[in-house]
């Protein structure tokens, strides 16, 4: 299987970029000279025939089981994204844009105690909203420059295009063996496209590759990245704190460490983003070290009410509140901190049934007399089945303990 995974990735980037539109008036350099007049750094042009080769890929990941439970992602929403003209029926150019949002250099952050880590993407306003304002400001400037109306669509992360191969087709980077998309700042990039009904002149995708280094691979803690270009969705922390709506498994989340949104690492590690990245100049995505985490506390005490007025503007949102405060308590069973028991017994007590279910595990995780004693009075009120299941794991799991510190210290007593 992953042998002919590498096939399809090889077959992809070796696909015809000739230029179909040679005899292209200058509408592409008025174009670029539009993006710059608003800031947008990176900019590539691609045409709008179908995307075969990535096709292929994503629909075997897809059938592969490789993409989680993404119900939204399925056969037809990848046709209709590997076909412009899907989109928008007179597409002729697709271009590509890529804004960096470094908030901050530094890869080795230190998170506050009794805060969660939070991937350096979702640290500033929503980029879906900053984005898609500034291409359409973009196309409105061009089209009055050009004096000629233009069909066109708009997408940030947001509709079925692939848009890490259009980045790729359009010259904007190169994939890393993480499947992110390198370019000249790295991999710390939101990427967008607009479809238009006009022709651009197209460049040239790179050639350019990580080489032999494989340094992403084994700094990821699940094993998510399990082969050059292959990421299986449902190992990826990022994909288990943002996306995935159940419970997370229970060997895994010990392996989220204190990530409460999101995950850097393969990323951090990478070479190429330690040489390139550098300090977004947008001030819309900037923030400072003590923004690199979310204090757990307000989250587990949050309703919905306070969940929205908190993150309306960030990319945060998307985890929603119960996904966020699963995350929470998990985090907080990792810290292994003796204060959290208050809080998460909190939990236990007054959240949703996913919420209570990671709560009591949490307390399991943390251990001491108290967490056990909560743990037996909630297991006598709770009414759920697999939270009831879960809080008599996290007792058994304690009770063992206790049982082996006892065996122990028995061995260590010395004989009369």
């Amino acid at each position: 299987m992953l042998v002919r995974f590498l096939e399809l990735v090889l077959s992809m980037m070796n696909e015809d970029d000739m230029n179909p539109y040679e005899t292209s008036t200058n509408f592409s350099e008025i174009f670029r000279d539009s993006a710059n007049s608003l800031g947008i750094e990176l900019l590539g042009v691609t045409s709008a025939r179908p995307f075969r080769g990535a096709e292929k890929i994503a629909r075997k990941r897809l059938n592969d089981g490789l993409m989680g439970e993404l119900k939204w992602y399925n056969e037809r929403r990848i046709f209709r994204g590997t076909r412009p003209q899907e989109l928008l029926s007179d597409a002729k150019s697709i271009v590509s844009v890529a804004m960096n949002y470094l908030p901050n250099p530094k890869m080795d952050e230190i998170v506050q105690s009794g805060h969660g880590r939070v991937a350096r993407y979702a640290r500033g306003i929503d980029y879906h909203k900053v984005m898609k304002k500034r291409l359409r400001e973009l196309m409105d400037i061009f089209s009055s420059r050009i004096e000629k109306p233009i069909k066109y669509k708009v997408y940030v992360d947001d509709g079925p295009m692939l848009d890490r191969e259009v980045a790729r087709r359009s010259g904007l980077g190169f994939y890393g063996k993480n499947t992110n998309i390198l370019t000249k700042f790295g991999s710390w990039v939101f990427l967008g496209q607009v479809l238009l009904d006009l022709e651009l002149r197209v460049d040239k995708s790179s050639g350019k590759s990580c080489g032999a280094c494989t340094d992403c691979i084994p700094v990821c803690p699940t094993g998510a990245i399990i082969a050059p270009y292959v990421i299986d969705s449902n190992r990826c922390i990022s994909y288990l704190t943002i996306e995935h709506r159940g419970s997370i498994p229970r060997h895994l989340r010990p392996l989220i460490g204190d990530m409460v949104f999101g995950c850097d690492l393969c990323q951090e590690v990478c070479p190429v983003n330690r040489n390139r990245g550098r300090v977004t100049s947008h001030i819309e995505f900037r923030s400072g070290e003590q923004q690199a985490g979310i204090n757990l506390e307000e989250i587990l005490l949050m309703d919905e009410e306070a969940f929205q007025q908190r993150f309306h503007d960030s990319p945060v949102r998307r985890a929603t509140r119960r996904g966020l405060q699963r995350n929470a308590c998990i985090v907080l069973g990792n810290s292994k901190n003796p204060e959290a028991v208050g809080l998460l017994t909190y939990a236990l007590s007054n959240g949703d049934e996913l919420v209570r279910e990671h709560a009591a595990w949490a307390l399991g995780q943390v251990g001491g007399k108290r967490a056990l004693e909560n743990l037996e009075a909630a297991f006598i009120l709770e009414s759920n089945t697999i939270v009831k299941d879960e809080i008599s794991e996290a007792r058994d799991f304690l009770l063992n303990e206790i049982t082996l510190r006892k065996e122990i210290l028995v061995e260590k007593k010395p004989q009369s």
